[in-house]
């Protein structure tokens, strides 16, 4: 059990995953509004804020970078003023924050919340983390990748070990479930493997424990719930994280129809 710093746990898959990470670590949350499971540990304020990252990171051995702002998906230029901000507020500079402040407490270890918007989302298949370019046309799927490249950063220069989770399609398991069930159709024709609950949290278990071996080394991995691996191959992640989606075993043969769809609400 090591003591885990959730930046931004109180937002969307920080609220999904903490029951399953408060079972096997000790956890802090740091966000602007307390988690929403009574009895962990909060720390109000922002990434975007060096003395909250500093008093949130006292005493935590690893941490898990959650937030995110203004998600879209990985096939549109819209974007705003606002939207711009926002994305490189807490994207690039909140989490060059965060790595900084860590590694200088002496916090070496920890597992960054990407996205598969940092790529081009028209893809028919996506066959490796390394072969697929980070060419997405949103501000948010830009930020990201941004973020990723920050990361490199704090690995090569500052010794840290890092590895990136490129989600897609986060649910809760009613949502999840009633997805499968029946997917929703959106104007790209394409579909979103979602990902239950249960799955992300034991991506993130599965990381936490990956970067506490080695140093000086940063990874990306995608994560998503396409157990067929029809549109992306996971074997990257089954391989060094020996992980896989096993949610698939709560569906019955009439309620699966293997797929969600791109680009709807919540999706990341």
């Amino acid at each position: 059990m090591v003591k885990v710093l959730l930046v931004g746990g109180s937002g969307l898959v920080g609220s999904f995953i903490t029951p399953y990470l408060r079972e096997r670590h000790d956890l802090r949350v740091l966000d602007l509004r307390p988690p929403r499971q009574s009895g962990v540990e909060y720390v109000e304020g922002s990434i975007t804020d060096p003395e909250a990252l500093s008093t949130a990171l006292q005493g935590c051995d690893s941490f898990v970078n959650l937030v995110m702002k203004g998600p879209q998906g990985g096939t549109v230029t819209d974007q705003s003023i606002e939207l711009i901000r926002d994305n490189y507020a807490v994207n690039t500079l909140g989490l060059h924050l965060l790595l900084y402040t860590a590694q200088g407490m002496g916090i070496m270890r920890g597992v960054h919340t990407s996205t598969v918007s940092v790529h081009h989302r028209q893809r028919e298949f996506f066959p490796s983390e390394e072969s697929v370019p980070l060419d997405t046309p949103s501000a948010y799927g830009l930020t990201k990748g941004l973020g990723e490249t920050i990361c490199q950063y704090f690995a090569l220069w500052f010794d840290m070990t890092l590895i990136a989770l490129r989600i897609t399609g986060p649910r809760e398991r009613d949502s999840w479930l009633a997805e499968r069930s029946h997917p929703v159709a959106f104007e790209s024709g394409k579909r979103i493997y979602v990902t239950d609950e249960e799955d992300l949290a034991a991506a993130y278990l599965a990381a936490l424990d990956a970067v506490q071996v080695g140093h000086g080394r940063f990874d990306a991995f995608f994560i998503a719930g396409d157990e067929r691996e029809a549109h992306y191959n996971l074997s990257k992640a089954r391989r060094v994280l020996g992980w896989e989606p096993r949610s698939q075993r709560h569906l019955t043969p009439s309620t699966d129809s293997a797929a969600g769809t791109e680009d709807g609400s919540g999706r990341t």
